[in-house]
């Protein structure tokens, strides 16, 4: 296996970064650890592995073997197919299955916000919109969950600060964003619209599965994570194991 994500390349005089992507730019981080951890691992098996991340608290699940990586990074397709976070809940189920993702996939993936940050320009238009979101019996806590948000991002400048996606479990890989969106506490607008948006009832009944049972949220996770990874797979001649995750060999 080499480096994985083509994100990880930079740019050259013929291509340009998916980490100047708009979703990307400003956002990502931790690549010198990366590159770092790759250093490393290259030392004790050339041309062999990758790296390997341990989630906090989450599950565990087996990586298939013999992936190459991508001798190029697409910055439109980053642009083009990474969701907003101010995505409609239609807008998101097309992006999913346009990868060969459904709801099933999206509600599970949609989980990973239990971990991570996001920018205040991310979920600016949430908080300062022209009405807040309001509904069932969750006024005084969405108000004041707005309060929170409006304190750390103000309407002008900060748009690269960092806040929690989870803020009730940061640190933890668990269910509680689940919980988070039953309260339309759900840092990004993407994440409420699992509720606020289906009309069917189906990803609502799923939020709430998962919100309720830690354990059926991991299997599915598992399940959807690996459906994921299969995404295009480069074998044989296509691709390469990458020495440095930074550059192409």
């Amino acid at each position: 296996m080499g480096c994985d994500a083509s994100v990880l390349l930079d740019s050259t005089s013929g291509m340009r970064s998916e980490k100047q992507a708009g979703p990307n730019k400003n956002s990502l981080r931790g690549f010198k650890v990366i590159d770092e951890i790759k250093l490393v691992l290259e030392k004790a098996c050339p041309q062999t592995i990758s790296y390997a991340v341990v989630l906090r608290g989450g599950p565990s699940w087996p990586v298939e073997l013999g992936r190459k990586d991508s001798l190029t990074a697409s910055f439109n397709g980053a642009n083009r197919f990474i969701p907003t976070p101010n995505s409609s809940l239609d807008t998101l189920i097309s992006n999913f299955a346009t990868q060969g993702l459904d709801t099933g996939d999206l509600v599970a993936l949609s989980g990973s916000h239990t971990m991570g940050v996001a920018r205040c320009v991310s979920f600016k238009q949430r908080i300062y919109g022209d009405t807040l979101e309001v509904e069932n019996d969750h006024y005084r806590r969405v108000t004041t969950f707005h309060r929170i948000l409006r304190s750390l991002c103000p309407p002008s400048g900060r748009d690269n600060q960092i806040t929690p996606l989870d803020f009730q479990t940061p640190g933890l890989f668990d269910n509680q964003y689940y919980r988070n969106v039953l309260e339309s506490k759900g840092l990004l607008n993407s994440d409420n619209v699992l509720i606020s948006q289906d009309v069917k009832g189906e990803i609502s009944a799923r939020v709430w599965a998962y919100a309720t049972d830690e354990q059926f949220f991991f299997q599915s996770f598992v399940k959807s994570i690996i459906k994921m990874g299969n995404i295009n797979v480069l074998t044989g001649e296509d691709g390469e194991i990458r020495r440095n995750c930074r550059f192409v060999n």
